[in-house]
Formats: structure tokens, C-alpha cells, sequence
């Protein structure tokens, strides 16, 4: 996601000397999260950088399941002489980098910085051989726009439309078709049939004997913010889980984040992941929330989640370079 503090620096004053290091435990996990928790409020709750969430999401299934990265060496912090954190830069898949930056302590100097070691840390080998750094920048954000051009990124077609929506504006009840039932994931036994929709719902031209299984699922259980009874499916008459969205609420900014949505490829275009998600806010609603985030690339997507109510959009545009 784009930077925090868009456009915004530190005003003018004595440079604030901030010393980079490495990932080291479980604590410093914590740290990151209160600091993006920190950064997601003083920002007045938009998405200048990662949502808690994302930030757990990314850690349980990206780190420990597709395995692209070790976290001790994908994720480097910035920190004040007094060891608050400044900033955290962060990849999410292979070949691009997230910058998380306080915009307190937000300066020119910092972000070139974090940019030049993105290039040496988390560019990407391509099939031709060549290396390749993607870099997300918030539409508005026109300090690291200048940097980026300056050092030879060009943005691409691809943004990500950044979502929200309050939980006072009413939800929508939603008709469930005939014979399928929209409720809270079950035991563990309901595990390997909500493992198989996500396969079929991300990988539906993908031959069945490339499916890896469902254990993979006890990770996204194990994230902090995991909520069984917030993680939703519909079933469809012979049983099947054929839609699906996870909600991942934080009761410290009392915001959540949908990731992921999805529907079986025989069950679309019957309102399945419109009842699912309306189903979570609504239990949102119930626990406290005041917001709910999601992030959409496609038009399908984008016409799902507004037909929900996320009609607050942000951008995060990509730029790329080859090294």
C-alpha cells in the first residue's frame, strides 16, 4: 500500500538520526503491529500503509504457507535513538516492497533510503534474467512520486482500489438462495472442504492433482486476530462450502479487513459472496467495529464490493523498474 503521510514530511527542524536493522523474534512482531496500528490512526484510518490485519495475513499465510520469504530477512525496521520504530519496509510477494513510514518522522532522505535498499533486498530475478523491483505509492503521494521517477520507475496499469466503508451506514439484507445456508466456518473437519473452495475459487483452470491439501489452513487459525465465528462461508445444498470471506477484526482501532473473498466457479452470479460478506458486517456491527476495509483489482471485484457498501476508494499504484 501506498506511504503514510501522503506528500507529507517532517517539518523543518534538527534531522532525526534513525538506525536501520533486521527482524530478530516474536517481539518484534508485536512492535510492528503497534506501530502499524499507531501510524493506521494518526493517518485518520486510511491506508497509507498496511492495515494490522493485512500485516497478520501476510505473516500467517504468506510467510508460513507460500513461503516466498523467511521473515527475518523480509522485514527490516527503521528506529528512533530512543527505539521507537520510524519505519518498516516489507515485501508481500516476490519482487516488490511495501514502505511503512511514520508520517511524523516521514523525510525525503528517508524514503530514498528505504527505496535503495529495497532494490538490493527484494528485487526479483525474471525469466530473461534480469532484475526487477515493484514499489506501491499512494495516487496523492507526490514526494515519493518524485523519487521514484528521479530513479527510473515508470507506474504502471495496476492499482489497487483501497476500500472502506463505515459500519454506520446500513447493511443490506441479503437473500440467500434456496437451499444454501450462510454461517461461521465449522470444526476442523470442515477444514479440508473450505480448503478446497479457495483452490477452486483462486485456481479454477488448474488441474485438481496440483491441489496441496488443507493443512495449510491451521496457519491462517493461528494468526492473532483469527476469529472462527467471524470466518464466513455459505453451503450449498449438498454440502459443499461454495463462497467464502475471512474478517479479521481488530478490536484496538475497531477496523477489519476482508481477505479473502471468494466463490467456487459452478456457484457465481447467485449473490453467494454478497450474502457472505453482508453476513460479516454484520457480526462486525455487533462486536463494536466502526470500519471495514478491503482491497479489489478486477472489475468483478470491484462491482462486488460495491454492491456491499465500500464505496470510499483509495488508489495504490504501482511502479516498476527494471534494475
Amino acid at each position: 500500500m501506498g506511504s503514510a503521510g501522503c506528500g507529507r514530511s517532517r517539518p523543518e527542524g534538527p534531522p532525526m538520526k534513525l538506525t536501520m536493522r533486521g527482524y530478530r523474534d516474536e517481539e518484534d512482531y508485536q512492535r510492528v503491529r503497534d506501530f502499524l496500528r499507531h501510524v493506521f490512526l494518526v493517518n485518520g484510518q486510511r491506508e497509507h500503509s498496511w492495515h494490522v490485519c493485512r500485516f497478520d495475513y501476510w505473516r500467517w499465510h504468506g510467510i508460513e504457507n507460500e513461503r516466498h520469504f523467511r521473515i527475518n530477512e523480509a522485514v527490516l525496521i527503521w528506529e528512533t535513538e530512543d527505539g521507537r520504530i520510524a519505519a518498516v519496509l516489507n515485501p508481500e510477494g516476490r519482487g516488490e516492497a511495501f514502505l511503512q513510514v511514520h508520517p511524523d518522522l516521514r523525510t525525503l532522505e528517508l524514503e530514498e533510503e528505504m527505496i535503495g535498499i529495497a532494490e538490493d533486498h527484494f528485487s526479483f530475478v525474471t525469466q530473461d534474467g534480469n532484475r526487477s523491483l515493484r514499489i506501491w505509492a499512494d495516487q496523492h503521494d507526490e514526494l515519493r512520486h518524485g523519487i521514484l521517477a528521479r530513479r527510473g520507475y515508470a507506474k504502471g496499469e495496476i492499482s489497487e482500489h483501497q476500500r472502506r466503508r463505515s459500519l454506520d451506514v446500513p447493511i443490506q439484507n441479503v437473500p440467500v438462495p434456496t437451499g444454501y445456508v450462510v454461517r461461521a466456518l465449522g470444526g476442523d473437519d470442515e477444514l479440508p472442504a473450505r480448503s478446497w473452495a479457495s483452490w477452486r475459487a483462486f485456481h479454477p483452470d488448474k488441474p485438481e492433482n496440483q491441489y496441496e491439501g488443507w493443512e495449510w489452513y491451521r496457519n491462517i487459525q493461528r494468526a492473532p486476530l483469527y476469529r472462527r465465528n467471524l470466518d464466513m462461508v455459505s453451503v450449498a445444498p449438498a454440502g459443499e462450502v461454495s463462497s467464502f470471506c475471512t474478517v479479521w477484526f481488530d478490536d484496538i482501532t475497531l477496523t477489519a479487513y476482508f481477505e479473502p473473498v471468494g466463490t467456487v466457479p459452478e456457484h457465481r452470479r447467485r449473490g453467494l459472496g454478497k450474502a457472505v460478506m453482508s453476513e460479516g458486517l454484520r457480526r462486525l456491527k455487533r462486536l463494536g467495529a466502526t470500519a471495514a476495509y478491503v482491497g479489489s483489482y478486477s472489475p468483478e471485484a470491484h462491482a462486488l464490493y460495491s454492491s456491499v457498501g465500500f464505496m470510499e476508494i483509495n488508489l495504490s499504484e504501482i511502479w516498476t523498474k527494471n534494475l
